[in-house]
């Protein structure tokens, strides 16, 4: 079977680095040695691997060792394709792309590694670090979510400000930062690939938190599919409407009585939604003086 081809984004990484952010590099410590034709306003230079600075905004929490052991014997036969990304900061080079790259070549046991250097903020080294995550396509949803958040949230950004940087439909990042309104129980299931975007977004359409769980534990269970899960959550949805309006017409009932004893008339209750009216019946003058006189209005 063909390999499917790669998915890509509105605003590729390497468009960002080599385009929107190809202003002159921050200088840098004298390069030992070019590993790569340069590009234009970049700088190419080996790194200390101990010495490079995590970044505090990398979107993924979870790197699964096996693949970081795959990529380090690929880059044993074939060498590295591509550096990592860095910018100078205040105490030293802080890593923007290339955390994969960076653990590989520690497993490898290696003292350097071919980086590239480029001057960004920290906006855009958020959006760069997270760029990157996504169009290696397997970053989970909840740390996608995450990721989209802090850009909103650090930068103040807004989701269509966000969706032109990492070059994806607004509705696309609206949806996702929805996820995280799920309660943390589901969140875990989505991280763990357990539930999909589709399912978790399914489970959205339920107000009650015991409920999103119940459906969320049954589509594990039984392995539903995403129209499936809607279904449930359509099913259980309008059993509690039910469950809801059949309360509500309860109430009115027994309201309706007591005020009928309390009046000795006829007294006929009507609601709509939280609204209403109260309707109190009299047979004569001197019924409705009672009546006025009883609720406390003199005539």
């Amino acid at each position: 079977m063909a390999t499917p081809p790669k998915k890509s984004l509105g605003r590729g990484l390497g468009n960002l680095i080599g385009g929107g952010l190809n202003k002159p590099a921050v200088p840098a410590i004298a390069p030992v040695a070019a590993v790569a034709p340069a590009v234009p306003g970049l700088t190419l230079i080996e790194l200390a691997v101990g010495t490079i600075i995590p970044n505090p905004r990398q979107p993924r929490r979870d790197f699964d060792e096996g693949a970081v052991k795959e990529l380090a014997e690929s880059i044993r036969s074939e060498g590295l394709l591509q550096p990592i990304v860095v910018r100078k900061v205040k105490d030293g080079f802080e890593l923007i792309a290339g955390e994969r790259r960076l653990r590989a070549f520690k497993h490898l046991g290696q003292k350097t590694i071919p980086a590239r250097v480029i001057e960004a903020s920290d906006a855009a080294s958020a959006v760069l670090a997270l760029v990157e995550n996504l169009q290696r396509a397997d970053l989970n949803p909840v740390d996608e979510a995450l990721g989209v958040a802090s850009l909103m949230r650090d930068f103040s950004l807004t989701q269509e400000a966000v969706a032109d940087r990492i070059g994806k439909p607004r509705a696309t990042v609206a949806n996702s930062v929805r996820l995280l309104q799920l309660d943390r129980e589901i969140l875990g299931y989505l991280s763990k690939g357990q539930l999909s975007s589709g399912h978790a977004k399914a489970l959205l359409g339920l107000e009650q938190a015991a409920h999103r769980i119940q459906i969320a534990r049954l589509v594990i269970e039984k392995g539903l599919s995403v129209r499936a899960t809607e279904a449930e959550v359509k099913t259980l949805g309008a059993g509690k409407k039910g469950d809801r309006q059949r309360t509500e017409k309860t109430v009115v009932a027994d309201v309706q009585k007591r005020l009928t004893s309390h009046f000795s008339s006829p007294v006929s209750v009507v609601r709509k939604g939280t609204k209403g009216t109260i309707a109190i019946s009299f047979s004569s003058d001197d019924d409705l003086a009672r009546l006025l006189e009883k609720i406390g209005i003199k005539v």
